[in-house]
């Protein structure tokens, strides 16, 4: 459940080790999946668990994803509880103990009930809504979806009940005395994902620079840092 502060921790969804890390806040956890458009489903269909990869986008306190109108996955996710995950990998951090090292990560963990959005218009605003989430002003640029493209595509939306994240952005541990005589470096290697330069299709014509509404998505960018002005931007 949620209160004015943020989401209230349960034995579900409360950090049982490096609690410390972990945090229950809306600004928290609003940060991490701002940064993010892969997320990993987590269900129980016919009575085995099943995780899914897909793009997924915020709208308040109610995440969204999307798929194949012909998943089993998502017809089975209509009504049921399921887990939401988000991850992205910082760092790898080096230590003299094999048993210290670890890794500098984000992470998020949101519950709830999900259903399906059934009503022909509010699948369309969805779809209007995931554009705009990644690339602000860009709907504006494109045809309408089809009857049938809709018809084609399922659309889930999950109120958050519950949300955790946890965060580690530090460096080695303090030195232990077993360390003395080893040599191996302690630090941090950063890990990052940039974007590349942009590829025109030949359907483009003359048309090759990409347009305004790509603009935060420039060569050289970082992902998160672009996902999260968009996420600022197009109405998260």
């Amino acid at each position: 459940m949620a209160d004015d502060a943020g989401f209230t921790p349960t034995a579900l969804s409360k950090a049982k080790r490096l609690a410390d890390r972990a945090a229950y806040d809306e600004a928290a956890v609003f940060a991490v999946l701002d940064c993010a458009m892969m997320a990993h489903i987590g269900y129980v269909v016919d009575g085995h668990p099943i995780v899914t990869p897909t793009l997924f986008w915020r709208e308040g306190r109610t995440l969204y994803w999307h798929g194949s109108a012909a998943s089993r996955m998502l017809r089975a996710a209509d009504g049921a509880r399921v887990c939401l995950t988000v991850s992205m990998l910082d760092g790898l951090v080096l230590d003299r103990s094999g048993f210290h090292h670890s890794a500098n990560y984000r992470s998020a963990m949101c519950f709830g009930r999900a259903r399906l959005v059934k009503d022909h218009d509010a699948k369309r605003a969805a779809l209007d809504a995931m554009i705009t989430r990644i690339y602000p002003g860009r709907v504006e640029r494109l045809r309408l979806a089809t009857k049938a493209e809709l018809k084609q595509t399922a659309f889930v939306e999950m109120p958050i009940e519950e949300a955790s994240v946890k965060v580690r952005a530090t460096g080695a541990a303090a030195p232990e005395p077993e360390d003395a005589g080893w040599n191996g470096w302690r630090g941090v290697i950063p890990v990052e994902t940039r974007l590349g330069v942009p590829q025109p299709d030949a359907d483009n014509g003359d048309h090759t620079t990409p347009t305004l509404d790509l603009a935060h998505f420039a060569p050289g960018a970082r992902l998160d840092e672009a996902l999260r002005w968009a996420a600022g931007n197009g109405g998260a």
